[in-house]
């Protein structure tokens, strides 16, 4: 009886949810604009933009127009020597990724012929224990885990031991499922 109940309350729950998602999807068709209104009317938003631009405080236009410095904040934000303005060509920085590269793996990489970026993200990296092995936790952009994972490349042959190519596979299967495609 109360799975019955819990049941229900849950269909309920999702039927509210689609419903409202569908309103505002509606809303959205026809121009409206959800959220609240701010507070500087569009009409003075240029008004204050210019004076801001002209070196009028924030703290005096927001006591001119009777609204909060931090509206005034809100209007002018592109235009503050903090804002950094990204264009839509301009590509993201890549963060740093944190991946585990089997020891086996590490072994090699350590052994072979590194740039200086990859030998540095090699050498911070952070030794885990697993068991008898371990495991390095390597933290650099996403380009340098492509180019380490491109440079055990001879780990997959058949000169390899077994266990050489099964780590280098785990490897790569974090690098492509964790670290997103590059250039």
């Amino acid at each position: 009886m109360v799975q019955t109940l819990a049941a229900a309350g849950e269909l309920q729950r999702d039927l509210q949810r689609e419903l409202t998602y569908d309103g505002l999807r509606a809303a959205e068709a026809k121009g409206s604009k959800g959220g609240r209104r701010p507070a500087v009317a569009a009409d003075k938003t240029d008004a204050v933009r210019t004076a801001y631009l002209e070196g009028r405080s924030i703290a005096g236009l927001s006591r001119e127009h009777g609204v909060s410095r931090g509206a005034i904040r809100t209007a002018v934000a592109d235009l503050m020597p903090d804002h950094t303005a990204t264009t839509e060509d301009a590509p993201a920085p890549e963060l740093p990724v944190a991946l585990d590269m089997p020891g086996k793996v590490a072994d090699f990489l350590r052994a072979s012929d590194l740039e200086p970026a990859e030998r540095a993200a090699l050498d911070q990296g952070v030794v885990v224990r697993r068991g008898q092995g371990y495991t390095l936790r390597v933290t650099a952009i996403p380009a340098a885990h492509r180019r380490l994972l491109a440079l055990c490349q001879p780990l997959d042959g058949t000169a390899s031991v077994p266990a050489q190519r099964k780590a280098r596979r785990e490897y790569e299967n974090r690098v492509t499922t964790l670290v997103p495609p590059g250039p």
